[in-house]
């Protein structure tokens, strides 16, 4: 934890810039929990159709020096930070990198869907991404605790 207590969580969206196959994603996520376990940074991984949201916590020097590296990585573009804040406890506490691909054709939903991973696309108000995103946690946490 930093001297002064805090934490610091930074959520980004992101684009591929070219498509990603499950095995490259595979390499990419063994070589960033491995990086992230060595800076105690711990946070999720969504991605669908070749977007990403992430969830990065941990120092915030070391945050923000990761988001920077990240934004610089020409795998992917149109990063844009969504939220940036001090928090007291991790949301993550046990995953160096949680993972999961966003599957479903938002197209099939039925009338009335809202599609949480796309509202964080969006130009949204703070309280829109903010819900979006605790549902985003939820289905990932859920989805998480079935495969284990």
């Amino acid at each position: 934890m930093s001297a002064s207590g805090r934490l610091l969580s930074l959520v980004y969206t992101s684009t591929a810039s070219h498509p990603f196959r499950e095995t490259a994603l595979e390499q990419l996520l063994e070589e960033c929990r491995r990086l992230n376990a060595e800076r105690d940074v711990t946070g999720m991984l969504l991605h669908r159709s070749g977007r990403f949201i992430q969830v990065l916590e941990g120092e915030p020097e070391i945050v923000r020096a990761l988001a920077e590296r990240i934004r610089n990585d020409g795998r992917h573009h149109d990063m844009r930070v969504l939220i940036e804040e001090s928090i007291d406890e991790r949301r993550f506490p046990d995953w160096t990198m949680g993972y999961r691909a966003f599957r479903g054709d938002p197209g099939l939903a039925p009338a009335g869907y809202r599609d949480s991973f796309a509202d964080l696309y969006a130009d949204a108000d703070r309280m829109t991404t903010m819900r979006a995103l605790s549902e985003l946690t939820l289905w990932f946490r859920v989805r998480t605790a079935r495969s284990a």
